[in-house]
């Protein structure tokens, strides 16, 4: 097979494709992007999510927007709790089965607000 000559030139199809609304049917899209109603007067309110971590943490109450820092408090979690569930069920029951309960990192810590004492998180 020998080629002489340039190739043939290119031709477009006569017509588009459907496109996929048209193909399948239903209801066409509507536009990408609707703006959101637009209010002319108020400031404009920032939420910034802190998160929250062993100790105490700088931030602004959601509840009475004040600056404070949390105040903590720790609990046994349920890892603590099944943790010592599983070493009575070994044997150990004369108190190794609480050992869990004094644990750092088997404990929750929640974080609450000084002023209003609202719960603002727990910390796993």
């Amino acid at each position: 097979m020998h080629k002489n000559g340039p190739p043939p030139p290119y031709e477009p199809p006569p017509y588009a494709p459907p496109a996929y609304s048209q193909s399948v049917g239903g209801v066409p899209p509507a536009s990408p992007f609707t703006p959101a109603q637009t209010y002319a007067n108020g400031p404009t309110i920032v939420t910034t999510i802190v998160p929250l971590g062993p100790q105490s943490t700088h931030t602004i109450c959601p509840h009475c927007h004040a600056e404070i820092d949390t105040t903590t408090k720790t609990e046994p979690g349920m890892i603590a709790y099944i943790s010592a569930v599983i070493i009575a069920l070994l044997g150990c029951w004369l108190g190794c089965c609480l050992i869990p309960c004094c644990i750092d990192e088997c404990m929750d810590i929640h974080h609450t607000c000084p002023n209003c004492k609202a719960y603002l998180g727990r910390y796993r």
